[in-house]
C-alpha cells in the first residue's frame, strides 16, 4: 500500500509486532561521522541496519524492501534546511547514498497495550508529540544537536509500568529519559511540539518521554550537511523483523 501510494498517513498501527524504523539517507563521505554519531548516542539513534554504498535494498531487515518508496513519507534536507516533502525519493537518488535504519519507539507500543497501558495519540488519530531538548548530543564529526524526545502521558503508575516494559528494548530507545516536568529538559511549550502533533493530557498523567529518532533530523538541522534525505515524522520504514526479536529477555 505505502509503495504504491496508497497509505501516506503515519505508520502508528500498522503492521502491528514488526519493528519500524527511522531513516537517513546521505551522501558516502558524510556516513562515518553519521555512523559514529549513531554509535556515540545509542540511546538516541539505535541502529538497526546500515546499507550497502548505493543500495536502497536493506537486506538485513526487509530484503523485499526498497527505501527509495517504501515509506509513506520522506524529507528533503539541503544545507540544513527543510526543502520539501516527497512520498517517493526514486528521482532523489544518487550512487554514492548510504542509508541508515534507527530504532522506533513505536515497535514497543504493541507490548504497551497488551498490558493495558492506552496510547494518546493513537486513541486520538494524531501523530506522536516530538520535542528538542536542552540535552545535547554527543558530537561525531560534522553531526551534533539537541535530543529528541517523544512524549506519550501516562497516570503514574502506568509510567513506572512503561518503564519496566520499554527497557526490554534497547535497541528501539529502551526506557524514558525523563518522566515529569517539561521544563527539566528545556520544553517550555508541552502543548506545542516541534514535530508531530500535541495531545490531551489529563490532570491525572504526567509525560513521559522517550528518546526519539527524529534526532538525526535536528542533528542535520545544527550540522548542514549538503544533501540528506530522511523520513517524515511519524512516517516509518516497517521492517520484516519481529518486535521481539529486539526484546531483551
Amino acid at each position: 500500500m505505502i509503495r504504491k501510494g496508497d497509505w501516506t498517513k503515519p505508520t502508528t498501527g500498522l503492521a502491528p509486532g514488526y519493528t519500524q524504523a527511522n531513516l537517513v539517507i546521505l551522501p558516502k563521505k558524510y556516513a562515518y561521522d553519521f555512523l559514529l554519531f549513531c554509535m556515540r548516542n545509542p540511546k538516541t539513534c539505535p541502529l538497526i541496519e546500515v546499507t550497502d554504498v548505493g543500495s536502497s535494498i536493506p537486506h538485513k531487515t526487509a530484503p523485499d524492501g526498497d527505501l527509495k518508496t517504501d515509506l509513506p513519507k520522506y524529507r528533503i534536507y539541503r544545507n540544513g534546511e527543510f526543502a520539501e516533502e516527497v512520498t517517493d525519493i526514486t528521482s532523489y537518488w544518487q550512487d554514492d547514498f548510504v542509508s541508515f535504519l534507527i530504532g522506533c519507539s513505536f515497535t514497543f507500543e504493541k507490548p504497551l497495550l497488551e498490558n493495558g497501558i492506552p496510547i494518546r495519540y493513537i486513541e486520538e488519530g494524531r501523530n506522536v508529540s516530538m520535542y528538542k531538548t536542552n540535552i545535547a548530543c554527543e558530537s561525531a564529526g560534522i553531526f551534533e544537536g539537541p535530543v529528541v524526545v517523544s512524549m506519550r502521558p501516562m497516570k503514574p503508575a502506568e509510567a513506572i509500568r512503561a518503564t519496566q516494559i520499554t527497557s526490554r528494548f534497547p535497541s528501539v530507545h529502551g526506557a524514558p529519559i525523563h518522566i515529569g516536568d517539561p521544563s527539566l529538559i528545556g520544553i517550555d511549550a508541552i502543548d506545542s511540539p516541534d514535530f508531530g502533533d500535541a495531545v490531551t493530557i489529563h490532570e491525572d498523567e504526567v509525560p513521559v518521554f522517550w528518546g526519539c529518532g527524529v534526532t538525526p533530523q535536528a542533528a542535520v538541522m545544527a550540522s548542514k550537511p549538503e544533501l540528506v534525505i530522511t523520513h517524515a515524522p511519524g512516517h516509518m520504514f516497517i521492517t520484516d523483523v519481529k518486535d521481539e526479536e529486539h526484546a531483551v529477555i
